[in-house]
């Protein structure tokens, strides 16, 4: 058991050492608790997820995308899914060598049941190493387009829950200040990203809200939320979204009013199509 209040009792100290939360001593600094709280708070969401999977179909995959070291999925896996026979977490990341350490480190710890692939995030949705179907697909802090490739891949695989923090995105507001000019003649609400720093932060914030409506209207049912306290990190929106219907006719219709209200028509395939 940890000496160290933060630290779950069922925690491995040997993962959050080779993790390097904790030092080889067993200790603790701030940039590393920092890490560990923000953790164990998504962790706090994912865990009834990963039950309710496991009480209807006594199995789960769980589909980990721009997963880096994977300190989450090491972390559900420690802390909940290593009783778990009938569960597998797949991380999936662009680094080799990232890869190759979590690959290493899942065998130092007998952690069969995890395998990582050097693979981008579109790139997975066709490869055979993963599942046809997998239940909870995470794309956390996914730069720009990732987090669409992401969303593509949990509707393609059918999962049940997705869980998303967006990050860096960029695409949307690139577009906005390229058609600056023209809109501005269109539409009053132009005001609302005419100067820089408000194009930057209402596409962001234009961005989710197109991807929420996407997810509706596919059936899912949306929580939108923060991650943890804005003192951490900016990029802090949590959206976890549950498979619950056929889908949403409306919040298909709402996706292109808003794509035609602001003047973005060619994001449609990547929204809607």
């Amino acid at each position: 058991m940890s000496l160290i209040p933060e630290i779950k009792p069922q925690q491995s100290l040997e993962l959050l050492k080779a993790l390097h939360i904790l030092t080889r001593d067993g200790k603790i600094n701030q940039d590393t608790r920092r890490k560990l709280k923000q953790v164990y708070h998504l962790y706090q969401f994912i865990e009834p997820l990963m039950a309710d999977v496991l009480a209807t179909e006594g199995k789960l995959s769980l589909a980990d995308h721009g997963a880096g070291k994977s300190y989450l999925g090491f972390i559900l896996y420690d802390l909940f899914l290593k009783e778990q026979a009938g569960a597998h977490i797949y991380g999936i990341e662009t680094r080799a060598e990232l890869v190759e350490q979590s690959q290493a480190l899942a065998s130092k710890l007998g952690f069969a049941r995890m395998s990582f692939l050097n693979l981008s995030v579109e790139a997975s949705i066709q490869d055979p190493a993963l599942p046809e179907q997998v239940d909870i697909v995470t794309a956390l802090h996914a730069c720009n387009t990732a987090t669409d490739d992401a969303i593509r891949f949990a509707l393609a695989k059918q999962a049940r829950y997705i869980v998303l923090v967006p990050c860096c995105q960029a695409e949307v507001a690139q577009l906005l200040r390229q058609k600056k000019n023209q809109t501005l003649g269109l539409t009053a609400l132009s005001e609302l990203w005419r100067h820089p720093i408000h194009t930057r932060e209402f596409g962001s914030q234009l961005t989710n809200v197109l991807r929420c409506l996407q997810l509706e209207a596919q059936g899912y049912q949306l929580t939108v939320t923060e991650l943890v306290g804005w003192e951490h990190s900016m990029k802090n929106e949590l959206i976890i979204a549950k498979k619950t219907s056929k889908g949403k006719a409306s919040a298909r219709l709402r996706q292109e009013a808003i794509l035609q209200q602001f003047n973005l028509e060619e994001l449609r395939t990547r929204f809607v199509d």
